[in-house]
């Protein structure tokens, strides 16, 4: 009797013991994380069951019919690559050589100058996320200058993280000029002006996230001139070229404009929306440097950086990419399919403010059009959000964004009586 007390006594601490254990968890600390503010608006999207509901928080294109696009060109290269068999090796640790020539020459232009002096070093990224946070890592161990990225006003919500995921300050100037809905130049110049001497400025090449505001090539050409007298290190990102005007060459404007200026750049740039790549995450960061032999030094600090970060990059988008770029019958036909991308997003914006106008708003929309590329600032007060979400199930982000890509011909009509609905 004594021996089975004993026992039973013995598994109970036992159990205890192990209960205790569980309670301390070397994880019992961690603390909830707030939900994603894109990700968190598509959910409560799903959930909602009216047949009329929206979704134009999303930044991914959708056709006419609200469906993801699948380009015709890209079709075409990835059956042409499939055909070769080729292995699944490893590929190096910088990416496939062929697609970083491709993608510089696409960036700086066929005949720069850039590229033909080897100034250029360009390594394959993990799409422009991945790009950018190679991008900072390099800054963060190498930049001799005042180690700050300054941010327009609003920027990217990814911009933030990632440079601090990177051991780098965030600084801000001011961009986005809510009274107009359109650009604050006055106000970015003065603030660029007091930037302090060897600082680096993050720059949005094109079809600004999430505001929609570019400046002019004017405007361009006097940032420049302002960056350059205050030694800043331009940094693009250019996740947009072609899918905003639906010229691959006008959209590279800014970034060629600062090169002819003397600017020795740094470049992300993603495939995800000009080619349709989101799932493939293909993308490319470069350094501009003052003669080859930088060039190579850097490069091999680069390739130091990525290997224990993930070693090197995947292929298959890389190939698609390649093959549109350098394909003599491909690459026209992808330059059709980003035009394609591109006018339907600007007639969506067309027919949004024209129906506003139709539901008998008085307000002034001609911010709609204004603006380019696939997102919209409205104007729009975080208390109409909720409102137009509460009475007509139309999802976007609280800022008043919205992704004009998830606007169709069917619906456009809609989106405009509700917005006319909640601002009159």
């Amino acid at each position: 009797m004594l021996n089975t007390a004993r026992n039973s006594l013995q598994r109970n601490a036992a159990n205890i013991s192990a209960a205790a254990s569980r309670n301390s968890s070397f994880w019992s600390g961690v603390e909830m994380g707030p939900p994603d503010a894109i990700l968190g608006v598509t959910e409560a999207f799903k959930k909602d069951t009216n047949p009329k509901k929206m979704n134009l928080g999303v930044g991914a294109y959708r056709d006419d019919n609200g469906q993801p696009f699948v380009l015709p060109s890209v079709r075409k290269a990835e059956k042409l690559i499939m055909d070769r068999a080729l292995n699944k090796e490893y590929a190096p640790i910088g990416g496939e050589g062929d697609f970083c020539k491709e993608s510089a020459k696409l960036a700086f232009g066929n005949d720069s100058s850039v590229v033909k002096d080897g100034r250029n070093v360009t390594i394959q990224g993990i799409s422009g996320t991945g790009s950018l946070r190679v991008g900072t890592a390099f800054l963060s161990k190498w930049f001799p200058g005042n180690k700050v990225v300054y941010l327009p006003k609003p920027s990217w919500g990814n911009h933030t993280p990632i440079v601090k995921h990177s051991g780098i300050d965030v600084g801000a100037y001011r961009y986005y000029d809510a009274a107009t809905c359109g650009l604050d130049f006055a106000g970015a110049m003065e603030d660029i002006g007091k930037i302090p001497e060897g600082s680096i400025i993050m720059l949005h090449a094109c079809a600004h996230n999430p505001t929609g505001v570019d400046p002019t090539p004017e405007q361009w050409k006097e940032m420049s001139a302002v960056i350059k007298a205050r030694k800043l290190l331009p940094f693009f990102d250019m996740a947009y070229q072609g899918f905003a005007s639906g010229d691959v060459d006008k959209d590279a404007f800014a970034v060629r404009q600062f090169l002819d200026d003397g600017h020795n750049i740094l470049l992300s740039q993603s495939y995800s929306k000009n080619m349709g790549l989101y799932g493939e995450r293909t993308g490319a960061f470069t350094v501009v440097c003052a003669d080859k032999e930088e060039a190579a030094r850097v490069e091999s600090q680069i390739k130091i950086i990525v290997r224990p970060l993930y070693s090197n990059p995947p292929r298959h988008g890389a190939r698609i990419v390649t093959e549109i770029l350098s394909n003599p019958e491909i690459r026209p036909e992808w330059l059709v399919d980003v035009k394609t991308m591109a006018d339907r997003i600007i007639t969506m914006r067309t027919k949004l403010q024209d129906g506003l106008a139709r539901e008998g708003s008085v307000r002034n929309w001609q911010h709609i059009t204004d603006q380019i590329g696939m997102f919209c600032f409205t104007g729009m007060t975080p208390e109409q959000v909720a409102k137009i979400t509460k009475d007509f199930s139309i999802y976007l982000t609280k800022d008043g964004r919205i992704s004009v890509a998830g606007i169709s011909s069917s619906n456009v009509d809609y989106l405009a009586h509700a917005m006319h609905a909640v601002t009159k």
